[in-house]
């Protein structure tokens, strides 16, 4: 891929022998928001650990920006922002003077304090101490630390657990936001398989170290389409399944007549043909699997 920023091949890694990543392979295109989905302990946040150099020995080329990560380290962390598991926080300062100690470190401007404040939300909470912040204020502060530098790509490891509803919202918000207004690349990590197909444009599935899908998000939608079916409650199941057996895959459940889900169009023409038959339809809908359902056909093959 042309225009990758990460590219990972044939990574392996493990820990005391027991392997935690086995040959697996990724590429995160420029300007995409990257939907890294798998369980807990499928192998996430050791694949964005050794992105970040924080894991080594392993087995495998990561390159980021076209750059070996192993040559090249620290010149590429600086064009990285990153929040791996829990925010580290001082709990005793606000959330402007933690973002001060920071901005010493990364040597911006004062200026910069305030404008990563205003991006993740929290300008009217910045002279609060973080103590008293909710979680969600917790981890959109750990992402305006993680701003400070200005970074092309930012690795968010599960920025969503643990949050309420409203502060998933929020945070689901604020990605769609950096990527689409600031024009960052991100490669977010989440079992939560619902958030993923609400916010990102690429997908990797991983489970039990292995990559086992990855593509754009409309790829894995296509798949999820061909495993939809229409569902028709009707007056007489007799008859449409001996008019519609000879041109359709077609079964009953529960006195539901059930046919695979084609098209739009193909779902008006079979509406049609019970009607002129004078079969009563008096309900059809299509069922789609959602990612979930997806995710475990997926993980079972």
């Amino acid at each position: 891929m042309s225009n990758a920023i990460v590219q990972i091949d044939q990574l392996s890694y493990s820990f005391h022998n027991q392997k935690a990543l086995d040959d697996i392979s990724m590429q995160i295109p420029a300007g995409s928001i990257y939907g890294f989905l798998g369980p807990n302990g499928a192998g996430k946040t050791t694949t964005l650990r050794l992105l970040l150099g924080l894991l080594k020995d392993q087995k495998g080329l990561i390159s980021i920006f076209g750059s070996n990560l192993m040559t090249n380290r620290t010149g590429l962390l600086k064009r990285i922002g990153s929040l791996i598991e829990q925010p580290s926080l001082y709990q005793h300062l606000t959330g402007a003077e933690n973002l001060e100690v920071f901005r010493l470190t990364y040597q911006v401007t004062r200026k910069r304090v305030d404008e990563v404040l205003k991006i993740v939300g929290l300008t009217d909470a910045r002279h609060k101490k973080v103590r008293a912040y909710s979680l969600g204020m917790k981890q959109r502060l750990a992402i305006a630390l993680s701003l400070l530098h200005d970074p092309e790509l930012l690795i968010l490891d599960e920025p969503t657990n643990g949050l309420d509803p409203g502060g998933i919202i929020e945070m689901r918000e604020l990605i769609i936001t950096l990527n689409r207004q600031y024009g960052k690349t991100i490669l977010v990590s989440s079992h939560l398989l619902h958030e993923i197909e609400k916010t990102a444009t690429q997908v990797g599935i991983i489970h039990k170290g292995r990559m086992l899908f990855e593509g754009t998000l409309t790829d894995l939608q296509q798949i999820k389409a061909s495993r939809s079916v229409i569902e028709m409650e009707i007056n007489d199941v007799t008859a449409a399944m001996e008019l519609l057996a000879n041109q359709f895959s077609v079964k009953t459940v529960e006195g539901k007549i059930i046919v695979d889900f084609v098209s739009s169009q193909h779902t008006a023409k079979l509406n049609a043909l019970l009607v002129q038959h004078g079969i009563e339809v008096y309900q059809i809908c299509v069922t789609r699997h959602n990612l979930e359902d997806l995710f475990v056909h997926i993980t079972s093959e």
